[in-house]
């Protein structure tokens, strides 16, 4: 009996198990199993029927460092059906797609495989297909005219927490909440970990406060980020200010 699926590495199990059940950092593996432990790949697979495109995004995600682009899919039907054989960190997805849009795609995939983070990659930049992609589980909204670093970023922010937006979705996002401000936005332990998040603390220092995993802690401050529909920590911080939302 083996433990691996195909494609993974121990590496990756172990750092997949510490990071969701007890908040262990890298750096505890390392000490652990030895320095000479390789850092996990971030695992990417991307969602797109524009060939060329699906196929330099590959190529993007393969030539830089720390990355891996295990598979590629011309619709979300086939992403689904070899999910659980890819078990990537981040999806790439498009919306417009023939079949089953990204929109509906990402609800789905959410249900099988709840810790994947997938960022929405789209031309498209109504509000409608902004607000329901983020209701069916994306962690982030980018417009294809990103440049290519920019992109690497998000998906190291988004695999770390983080919730990345190009400027005009953020911007769109910003003034929905400013004419539609939540009355009572986050649960007491969103408030304690917002409060911890304001006074600049790591989200390790949070973990251990609280007495929670560092996991845990990433799981609040992502529903914290939707709640508020914000992006990133300076935004939070300003928005929890302003309301004295703790």
């Amino acid at each position: 009996m083996t433990l691996l699926h195909s494609g993974q590495s121990q590496t990756k199990l172990l750092a997949q198990y510490c990071d969701r059940t007890s908040g262990f950092s890298f750096s505890v593996l390392t000490r652990v199993f030895g320095e000479n432990l390789e850092r996990p790949m971030i695992e990417i697979i991307v969602v797109e029927d524009d060939e060329i495109l699906r196929n330099s995004l590959a190529v993007l995600i393969d030539d830089t460092d720390g990355f891996s682009c295990v598979n590629t899919y011309q619709d979300c039907e086939s992403a689904i059906e070899n999910l659980e054989a890819d078990l990537p960190d981040v999806i790439l997805m498009d919306i417009e797609l023939p079949g089953m849009s990204g929109i509906e795609g990402t609800a789905k995939i959410k249900q099988k495989l709840p810790e994947v983070e997938i960022i929405m990659l789209t031309i498209h930049e109504d509000n409608e297909s902004v607000f329901e992609s983020l209701r069916n589980g994306a962690s982030g909204y980018l417009v294809k005219n990103i440049e290519p670093e920019a992109l690497i970023n998000a998906m190291r922010e988004v695999k770390e927490g983080g919730a990345p937006m190009s400027m005009q979705i953020a911007r769109m996002v910003t003034d929905s909440f400013r004419k539609n401000p939540p009355q009572k936005p986050l649960s007491s332990r969103q408030q304690m970990v917002l409060k911890k998040l304001c006074e600049g603390k790591s989200y390790q220092a949070i973990a251990n406060e609280l007495y929670i995993s560092k996991a845990t802690v990433k799981f609040h401050i992502k529903n914290i980020y939707e709640t508020l529909q914000v992006t990133n920590k300076a935004s939070a911080v300003r928005v929890a200010t302003q309301e004295k939302l703790y």
